[in-house]
């Protein structure tokens, strides 16, 4: 039986990442989010697919107080974690130096302060008990932020950077980073949006995830091809990076 906690536990990326888990093995899932009545649907719907109920916990990503008391709690019920998924994230603040102070204010601190505090409690726990785990859902945003996604992309950037430094500062415990960057993803977060070049669903995210998690990966790219692309954008000079409609 294979222990996965969804932290983010309505997220529809992390929940297609538990059910693909299902399908190669026994798995019992804990959800950790907000909205009790959202969280306990989801797990209804895992349990439809297959995959066993474990518990679920209502916990706000900026609520950074109890972080460590709710993932303590989480991994006491289960007995430990072979697989935590970081799937907690809030788009928004798209206008960029003109978005709403308060809705950029939330997009930072969900996405980068609350997402790496809860990174940083759920190593610990991992760490101490010798061996999982851990995949963070990044973005390819996080690789080079645009001025069209500016806010969202720096706070992704961050996640990001913390998580790969955590990993190799984490390297010789048993313990397992894995940073996924999928490109846009067609979801309830981002209806209304125009779908980007080589746009990409959660159940392809999830596919990735999984194949990646039977290697030493410890970043994984979806569609793959962006690993090339984002290789190439990266080095522009930035006159030519701020011209290209992105």
């Amino acid at each position: 039986m294979t222990n996965v906690l969804l932290l983010g536990g309505t997220s529809e990326i992390g929940l297609a990442i538990v059910r693909r888990l299902g399908q190669d093995g026994p798995v019992t899932a804990y959800l950790v989010g907000r909205g009790r009545d959202r969280l306990e649907s989801a797990l209804a719907e895992l349990k439809r697919s297959g995959v066993a109920g474990g518990v679920v916990d209502e916990l706000d990503a900026i609520e950074a107080p109890r972080h460590r008391e709710v993932i303590a709690r989480a991994f006491e019920q289960a007995g430990g974690f072979d697989v935590v998924v970081m799937a907690v994230g809030v788009l928004g603040a798209q206008a960029g130096l003109d978005a709403d102070r308060e809705e950029a204010l939330e997009v930072m601190e969900t996405d980068f302060v609350g997402s790496g505090s809860l990174l940083l409690e759920s190593l610990r726990e991992l760490r101490a008990r010798g061996r999982g785990t851990l995949v963070v859902l990044s973005s390819v945003a996080a690789e080079r932020p645009r001025a069209s996604n500016a806010i969202y992309g720096a706070a992704k950037a961050g996640l990001d950077s913390l998580a790969q430094a955590l990993a190799d500062a984490t390297a010789d415990t048993g313990v397992r980073v894995l940073v996924v960057r999928p490109g846009f993803v067609i979801t309830r977060m981002t209806a209304g949006l125009e779908p980007a070049p080589m746009s990409t669903t959660p159940e392809a995210v999830a596919d990735a995830t999984v194949r990646a998690l039977a290697t030493g990966a410890h970043t994984v790219w979806v569609p793959g091809r962006l690993r090339v692309v984002f290789a190439i954008m990266r080095h522009l000079p930035r006159p030519v990076w701020r011209r290209l409609p992105l």
